[in-house]
């Protein structure tokens, strides 16, 4: 039997040595890093794509959804975007150093909060081989080292852009086991890299559910949960009619592979006579399958049957979930207990009903007449993401690079001593 114990405490110290050292580069040297990355990445295009037609060829293999599969294919554009994306977390302030809040006691004592890194980071992620880019370079801006468990289905790829980076590294006398890639694809395997808290601070799992609730179970190491998303878009009794359709289909069609899509649509009884067959059709003219209530499919007869599961069910896929409500308070009720806690929408003219939903549903971010697609560090301006926090300790909703820092306290004087 392999000794997988061994070998994670070797990458885990390898880490830490690493991270002892990049907590030490300064902002220039680490923006350096930061565009050799990209301009390493753009010069071997031709490299990453040969490497993700090999996981694309045996996709077949894993039994991956059609739709899944656009996770994982890589283009040259998309290759672009990656490297365009390192650059820009260039342009972004350096948080480590900063002062947070700075005091002097009465007896004179200096206390100042500073920001510093996490340490070692663990990145546990599925079929995303653009996570391995985002996930080194935040980790990397903020002097971080990362261990990277990319899934089985984007091993080639997740190899190649690791060997990238850590050529990249090198080219600026950093050390290359700042970023290292578990090549153990036996899920075996991830119990011990689990165990490692000695050497790793904090573990990071970004996909499916069932990736999440084992890493959260099994880990000795602080977990930061992030990912799984059962999203909700309300339609209001106080909607904007032109609203509903741009938003619902935008929330789950655009991309329905990813987690801020929305997988269940709750509309006000209200006004689901008149305006439910009119984005049922709109859904279905997009191929979306629709599974409801009792009350949806009396309105639209072509809405399947939704089973018990699918109120708690992330579908990843084409399928979306309805259901009619009598009011805003049983709306927020039902997103309560099935949510994930990722990103909730409401359709409403009604200040006073969407002052109600922001304060009461609880999630990492609720939005009033915008798309939940917007839930991404790009777009909240922070840069990429290493995920989604869903929930409140240290981190929430898109973590970019404050997300990867701790703080530690300064603390001088001049021989004081406490009586």
């Amino acid at each position: 039997m392999t000794d997988y114990a061994t070998l994670f405490k070797e990458m885990g110290q390898q880490a830490r040595l690493a991270a002892n050292d990049l907590q030490l580069a300064t902002t220039e040297v680490k923006n350096s890093l930061l565009l050799a990355i990209a301009q390493t990445l753009e010069s071997n295009i031709a490299a990453i794509l040969a490497a993700n037609e090999q996981d694309m060829a045996k996709s077949s293999d894993y039994d991956l959804p059609t739709i899944m599969l656009d996770r994982l294919r890589l283009t040259e554009d998309r290759i672009k975007q990656m490297a365009l994306g390192v650059r820009q977390l260039v342009d972004l302030p350096d948080p480590i150093g900063e002062v947070m809040e700075s005091s002097t006691r009465p007896n004179g004592m200096q206390i100042t909060k500073v920001r510093v890194p996490l340490g070692v980071i663990a990145m546990f992620y599925e079929a995303r081989p653009n996570v391995t880019v985002d996930a080194a370079a935040l980790a990397l801006k903020t002097g971080n080292a990362v261990i990277l468990r990319g899934g089985k289905e984007a091993f080639y790829s997740n190899q190649c852009l690791v060997d990238l980076i850590r050529q990249a590294l090198e080219s600026v006398n950093l050390p290359a086991n700042a970023v290292q890639l578990v090549s153990i694809t036996d899920r075996a395997a991830v119990s011990d890299l689990l165990k490692q808290h000695e050497y790793i601070d904090v573990v990071i799992p970004r996909g499916g559910a069932g990736l999440i609730k084992r890493i959260v179970e099994e880990s000795r190491i602080p977990v930061i949960e992030t990912g799984s998303g059962v999203v909700h878009v309300y339609v209001d009794v106080d909607c904007d009619v032109n609203k509903i359709v741009p938003i619902v289909i935008n929330a789950k069609v655009q991309r329905p592979s990813v987690c801020n899509s929305a997988e269940t649509l709750l509309i006000h009884e209200g006004v689901a006579n008149e305006y439910l067959p009119i984005v049922a059709e709109a859904l279905f003219k997009n191929q979306v399958e629709l599974r409801g209530d009792v009350a949806s499919r009396a309105i639209v007869p072509a809405i399947h049957e939704a089973k018990a599961t699918a109120w708690s069910t992330e579908y990843n896929d084409l399928i979306m979930n309805v259901k009619i409500v009598p009011n805003v308070e049983a709306a927020i009720a039902h997103i309560n207990q099935y949510s994930t806690k990722h990103s909730e929408c409401i359709i409403t003219e009604n200040k006073s009903t969407a002052q109600t939903f922001l304060q009461q549903v609880d999630a990492s971010t609720v939005y009033v007449n915008v798309s939940t697609r917007f839930t991404d560090g790009f777009e909240f301006g922070l840069g990429a993401e290493i995920g989604i926090s869903t929930q409140k300790l240290h981190a929430r909703g898109p973590m970019g690079l404050l997300a990867l820092t701790s703080y530690k306290y300064y603390v001088e004087g001049d021989g004081q001593i406490r009586s």
